[in-house]
């Protein structure tokens, strides 16, 4: 039973006792309820989530569930729309069909995965479920690797990334990989480098490519650099210094402001084979994202606001 389903049998247990102060108080209750609702996952919410069960979940080759998806875009909706508070620029840029999504990768946890993922879904017209690749290395994590598969997120190999285009899903790739997600503070919107396997994937696949520009990630999380130590005895590729998460409280990333901006889409050819090419192809995105970057970061006028 949901709070507006709750509130509503209140009130109706309210007016058949005829206790009209309790049924006012419910009634209030009820419309705050309902406003905080519209507020948080729009007026077209149920709308948008049919998006999230076109075709046959069932027969996704991945996992991908759409209940489960709906009830993670809930809760990130609270993220996306009143913690982040995030705004989003040009995202109908994103043409129809098949897109690879490039962006910069930032903020020790993969928090803007899933804001770009909110940004398509609560903010783009028609609604899209964004595919994300994933490092391998989550795979082997229990519950989050079967959580991920629920809502939409595939390890990033070629061969799970050329499948998902070749169904004309919308693919989220960070090229920066894991250098991008534990850059120190001091390093903050400096890109590392592009790997050049999305480059190879686009070309053969005929997809075009939208940068896009995240801002906010980077001060989310104050990183002092990575303990290497920590990193091989746990297993996981970085342990980055991040002496927030030593403050009660501390743990939950601070509010800064998310402010994505979507590029115009680029279309390359050429043999995909040709590693010179596909580097030069990939350096391209590279500039591309840094120019949103720049763009934004002028733009920008707090951190916070």
């Amino acid at each position: 039973m949901n709070t507006r389903t709750a509130l509503a049998r209140l009130t109706d247990v309210a007016t058949h006792q005829g206790v009209p102060f309790v049924r006012r108080l419910v009634e209030g209750a009820r419309r705050i309820a309902e406003e905080l609702e519209t507020r948080l996952l729009g007026p077209d919410f149920e709308t948008r989530s049919r998006a999230l069960f076109e075709g046959d979940a069932g027969l996704d080759p991945f996992g991908f569930d759409g209940r489960t998806a709906r009830q993670a875009a809930v809760v990130s909706a609270f993220f996306h729309r009143m913690y982040f508070r995030t705004e989003v620029y040009d995202v109908d840029r994103v043409p129809p069909g098949r897109v690879l999504l490039v962006a910069n990768h930032s903020g020790q946890i993969p928090i803007d995965a899933a804001i770009i993922g909110c940004a398509m879904f609560f903010d783009a017209n028609p609604p899209r479920v964004t595919r994300a690749m994933v490092e391998k290395w989550v795979a082997t994590l229990p519950f989050v690797s079967t959580f991920f598969s629920r809502v939409g997120q595939v390890v990033g190999v070629p061969e799970n990334a050329r499948r998902l285009l070749e169904m004309g899903e919308l693919v989220l790739a960070f090229p920066e990989g894991v250098r991008g997600v534990v850059k120190p503070f001091m390093r903050r919107y400096q890109l590392e480098e592009f790997g050049h396997g999305f480059m190879r994937l686009a070309m053969e696949t005929k997809t075009p490519i939208v940068p896009v520009a995240v801002i906010g990630a980077e001060e989310q999380y104050l990183s002092f650099g990575n303990v290497k130590w920590a990193a091989r005895a746990l297993g996981i590729p970085v342990f980055p210094l991040v002496p927030q998460l030593l403050v009660p409280g501390g743990q939950l990333p601070l509010p800064t402001k998310y402010r994505l901006f979507f590029g115009e889409p680029m279309h390359f050819d050429g043999d995909a084979t040709d590693d010179a090419k596909v580097a030069d192809h990939a350096y391209l995105v590279r500039e591309a994202v840094s120019h949103l970057l720049r763009r934004g970061l002028m733009q920008r006028k707090s951190v916070f606001f």
